[in-house]
């Protein structure tokens, strides 16, 4: 098999991909062969070391494809099942996985895999963002930054199919037009523009119930501005930088507003919540609520310019690598 390791953080240029032997399932575990792994940007904080790893490493946590072997006491799995997952252990980046299946999912026939390799992490995310951190109504505006990347074009999609309006923020005005194709209603440039001028003017000065930030040190403040009285700051990730720290008496105190920093784990912790975050991504797939369109796809050995791509927002949607 080949997979990717790293040996210690850093840039793209960390990245090695290696012949490594293949060892079979222990009990729980399959073996798995790889049809496509998901590409996100959780995997660079990974390899540069924002969110630290024990090194030497593998990267990546997301992948699908089908069971070519099951260990003992895998009740419920067989060979030849299609499966997918989104979740710890990391090393997705391979074209082979021993993959435990406490954390291992079913793909229902008539899914392709590609596409569940590209947005089951996005999609288990929305679902959460949506149904679970914060459970959006029917009728709400709510703000989402980075809303033509690739966990926006799902998140938009889903919130419209709710009944939500969508005020989505972009860096650029071709970012503008995806915003707008996926669902939102609202669009603000935020190179060009004031964000927070322009929700409060969208809002009459109300503010919003909800903001949903996965972009973090460069849009924090201002989305906490954002809020309403009792509003809800969901801040899921932080692709601007690691977050600065918050003075809780002059953005939190004046609003009695609600700080969240949820993730993919706080949701699927167990196997029943799991299987209905999944569940309901198939059925946002199936009844074409949510569409998914792959941007790119990368070999596993180009997989450093993937990296640089996703840091250098090159990556307008979902992207996979393929082993």
């Amino acid at each position: 098999m080949k997979a990717v390791e790293i040996k210690k953080t850093g840039g793209p240029e960390v990245i090695e991909l290696k012949d490594l032997s293949l060892s079979s399932p222990k009990s729980g575990e399959v073996l798995i062969k790889q049809v496509a792994i998901g590409l996100n940007y959780i995997d660079t904080y990974h390899r540069s070391g924002l969110y630290p790893v024990p090194l030497p490493s593998g990267i990546g946590l997301e992948g699908a494809g089908i069971i070519e072997k099951v260990g003992s006491d895998c009740k419920g799995f067989k060979e030849g099942d299609k499966v997918a997952y989104a979740a710890a252990p990391i090393g997705s980046y391979a074209t082979h996985r021993v993959y435990p299946i406490k954390s291992l999912i079913k793909v229902p026939e008539g899914i392709d895999l590609e596409e569940v390799a590209a947005i089951m992490t996005k999609g288990l995310t929305t679902f959460y963002l949506l149904h679970k951190t914060y459970q959006a109504q029917p009728g709400q505006t709510v703000l989402f930054h980075a809303a033509a990347g690739g966990v926006g074009q799902i998140f938009c999609q889903w919130a419209k199919s709710l009944g939500c309006k969508v005020i989505g923020t972009v860096g650029s005005d071709e970012k503008k037009k995806i915003a707008e194709e996926y669902g939102c209603s609202h669009v603000i440039n935020y190179n060009t523009h004031d964000f927070q001028k322009e929700v409060m003017k969208i809002t009459k000065n109300v503010g919003l119930p909800v903001v949903y930030d996965g972009v973090g040190k460069v849009t924090m403040e201002k989305s906490l501005m954002c809020l309403k009285m009792r509003g809800t700051f969901v801040s899921f990730g932080n692709a601007s930088g690691k977050l600065d720290l918050i003075d809780v008496g002059k953005l939190i105190a004046p609003k009695g507003l609600f700080l969240t920093r949820p993730s993919i784990a706080h949701y699927t912790s167990t196997r029943k919540e799991l299987e209905e975050a999944s569940a309901k991504l198939f059925d946002m797939i199936n009844s074409k609520k949510v569409i998914v369109k792959l941007f790119k796809k990368y070999s596993l050995d180009d997989v450093v310019t993937a990296h640089r791509d996703l840091e250098g927002r090159k990556i307008i949607g979902p992207a996979i690598i393929t082993p």
